[in-house]
Parts: structure tokens; C-alpha cells; sequence
């Protein structure tokens, strides 16, 4: 009697690889490519949308690019540039780390109002995007979804600062809000979380006479240690004399602290300021005159061990022969800068590497702020999410 032979289709179920197996293989591809596997079938469409998956897949990416220098910045374009399309949107442009080479433009895919506009922050490839006018975006370009954040109902009229946070410790986003009223001595604070898709008022902790807000609308607030940072003055004794100081808010337990800068940052003449993260830690960045007429450096300083004051170490110091505004530090420690030509009256951008001096013209025009980017399947679904 013949033996009976199994259709070749069953033959191969046989050797199926289980389906965990298969879900963490998946983990380690490319969020696009997974975006396109989502219409392979419904279990790996649900699967891809479990805040599991989703973490387990950041996680991995994280990893794989943890020591190639693969980190993307994108880089975002002020609306007034002649880097837009026809519907008249301002694109964003992802570059390499190291070299800053131009990889591809991305669309804005939503509507800006007129005035400034600039990334606040991003947070495992989320980007928040934000208006003079305090008109909010959540946005991934990985996934093509965005949302409009709803509004927080306090009237601006005072200094507005700005920050993006992960919250670690319930795996959530937030957004906070800082309106400052130093002439009548008022600081009011709301945090957005996006798993509730809502605002809050957050108590501050603070003395009254903090100015709770830069100066600059562009600058970022650098989330080191679940933590953001701003500068701030505060007026002290009794001649009421300003100091500058580091603003700390603790996005976990949303608690505010002051840190002082280095001690020999203060005696430089500064012409500015910035905060930034470089490899994990908190760095402060001074330009202003060097000890050379005509000349001009940059000082950086990083806290070795964050909230201890006397671990600030002096890192690099970068001569320049023109007056520069750094626009971003990145992770590997090179200076975007926007640089005046005294001779010609010429401006352009130039990448600076803070160990070998190396200076290197950057083809991207007019580049208004600049952020951290990583592909991601955060945002993926949710309430009031846009798909484009």
C-alpha cells in the first residue's frame, strides 16, 4: 500500500519558525520596511502596534548604532528659505552625524503659521515642533503620522520656554510649558502628556524672582539624565543682582532645580550661551573673545557627574578668527556654526571639529534649528493622529 505524501505547502508549515521567533526578527529591521510588512498580514499588523514591539524595536536600533556614528540629525528649515516645494511647506533635511552629508529632505506635512518656527526636541524619533504663536506638533517622519496638540488655554504674553521629554518610567511623552511674568515676579508651568493627550498646571517650586525662560525662541532645552535644562537668571540679595543660572526639570517626578555653571565660565566675556547633550551628559558652550585681539573661542565644558558642581570639566577650547553662533553640538563633538566673514560681509555655515580644528562648509542653507533623529514606530497609532 502506497504511502499517502503531504501536499508541499503542509511540508513546509512543518518548518515554520515559531512566531516569536519571526516577531523578533522583525525587531532589529528598519521601521520603513515594517511599515510596508503591516498589509503582509493582520497578526504582524497588531503586533506592530503593542507598545512591546514598539519599545523592543527601539531598543534595538538604539543599539545597533550605538558605536557606528549612524545617529541622524535633522535639520530644519526656516520657512523664508528657497529650500520649499510647491505647496509652499518648509522642509527638513536629514544628515549624517560626523560629516553632516545630506541624505534626503523631508516635507513638514502640515501647515505653519506665519512667523518663526522650530524643532523644541526629539525623543526616540519623535519630533516636536512648535510656532512663535505656541502651535504644537508631535510629528514622525518614519511613519508619516502627526498630530496638532490641543491647545493649553493660557493666554502668551510673557517669555514662553519650551521642552520635549520621554517619560522613562511610564513609557510616555511630554511636552513642557514654562510662562515666565518676571515683572510681577510669576511663573506658570503645564505639562502635556501624550497618553492622555492633555495638559496639566505643574506646581514650580521656585523663589519668585527666577526667570524661568531664555532669551532665544531657537534654543533647545537637552534632556540629560530625565532631566531638561534651560538657562535662567535670578535676581539675588539685596542689590538685586542677576545671576545666571541652569534650570533642571525632572520630567519623572516633574520637580524643578537650579545648577550652577562652571566657575570659569563666569569671568568670560560671552557674546553666548548654549546647553547641550554630548554623549550623554550635560555640556555648557560659551563663545566670546579669546585672549588674542580681534579673536574669538569657543569654551566647553562637560559635568562629569550630573548635580555635582566641581565635576564641570573644561573639555575643548576651539579658536575661531570670525564672530560664529553655534546652531548645534553634536553627539561626536563637532560645532554647527553660523559664521560672519569680517572681510566680505559674507555668512555661511561651517562644521567644526573640536579635537583636529578641522572646519568644513556646509552645503545646507540657512538651517534654523537642529535635533537628534532616529528611525522609530513611536506614534504609530493613537487618538487625532494624522496620516499623510
Amino acid at each position: 500500500m502506497s504511502q499517502t505524501t503531504e501536499p508541499p505547502i503542509l511540508r513546509r508549515r512543518k518548518n515554520d519558525l515559531p512566531d516569536d521567533i519571526v516577531l523578533n526578527i522583525l525587531t532589529w529591521l528598519p521601521a520603513k520596511s515594517l511599515i510596508r510588512f503591516r498589509c503582509v498580514c493582520k497578526p504582524w499588523n497588531s503586533s506592530f502596534t503593542t507598545p512591546n514591539f514598539i519599545s523592543t524595536h527601539l531598543n534595538n536600533f538604539a543599539h545597533a548604532h550605538d558605536n557606528d556614528n549612524g545617529d541622524g540629525y535633522i535639520i530644519h528649515m526656516p520657512r523664508h528659505t528657497r529650500a520649499m516645494n510647491s505647496s509652499n511647506r518648509p522642509i527638513c533635511t536629514v544628515a549624517l552625524d560626523r560629516t553632516f552629508d545630506r541624505i534626503f529632505d523631508i516635507e513638514v506635512p502640515f501647515d505653519l503659521p506665519s512667523g518663526l518656527s522650530k524643532i523644541v526636541g526629539s525623543c526616540n524619533g519623535l519630533l516636536c515642533l512648535a510656532t512663535s504663536t505656541n502651535v504644537i506638533y508631535l510629528w514622525n517622519p518614519s511613519v508619516r503620522k502627526f498630530k496638532r496638540l490641543p491647545d493649553s488655554g493660557l493666554r502668551i504674553t510673557g517669555f514662553v520656554k519650551l521642552g520635549f521629554a520621554y517619560h522613562s518610567e511610564n513609557n510616555d511623552y511630554k511636552v513642557l510649558k514654562i510662562l515666565s511674568y518676571p515683572w510681577i515676579g510669576l511663573n506658570l508651568t503645564q505639562v502635556y502628556s501624550l497618553s492622555s493627550d492633555s495638559w496639566r498646571r505643574v506646581g514650580m517650586s521656585l523663589r519668585a524672582n527666577v526667570k524661568a525662560s531664555d532669551d532665544s525662541f531657537l534654543s533647545l532645552a537637552p534632556l540629560v539624565s530625565g532631566a531638561l535644562h534651560w538657562m535662567s537668571r535670578v535676581v539675588e540679595g539685596e542689590e538685586e543682582r542677576k545671576v545666571e543660572v541652569i534650570m533642571s526639570f525632572d520630567v519623572n517626578s516633574e520637580e524643578f532645580r537650579m545648577l550652577r555653571m562652571p566657575d570659569g565660565a563666569m569671568s568670560i566675556v560671552r557674546f553666548q550661551t548654549r546647553l547641550a547633550s554630548f554623549k550623554g551628559k550635560l555640556a555648557f558652550l560659551t563663545f566670546g573673545q579669546s585672549e588674542q585681539r580681534g579673536a574669538y573661542q569657543y569654551s566647553i565644558w562637560v559635568m562629569r557627574e550630573y548635580g555635582v558642581l566641581e565635576s564641570w570639566n573644561k573639555l575643548f577650547v576651539v579658536p575661531l578668527e570670525r564672530f560664529s553662533v553655534c546652531i548645534a553640538f553634536t553627539m561626536c563633538g563637532s560645532l554647527l556654526t553660523h559664521c560672519h566673514e569680517t572681510n566680505n560681509q559674507e555668512e555661511k555655515f561651517v562644521l567644526v571639529d573640536t579635537k583636529t580644528l578641522h572646519e568644513k562648509d556646509f552645503d545646507i542653507q540657512q538651517p534654523l534649528s537642529v535635533a537628534t533623529f532616529m528611525e522609530s514606530l513611536t506614534l504609530l497609532d493613537g487618538a487625532n493622529m494624522v496620516s499623510y
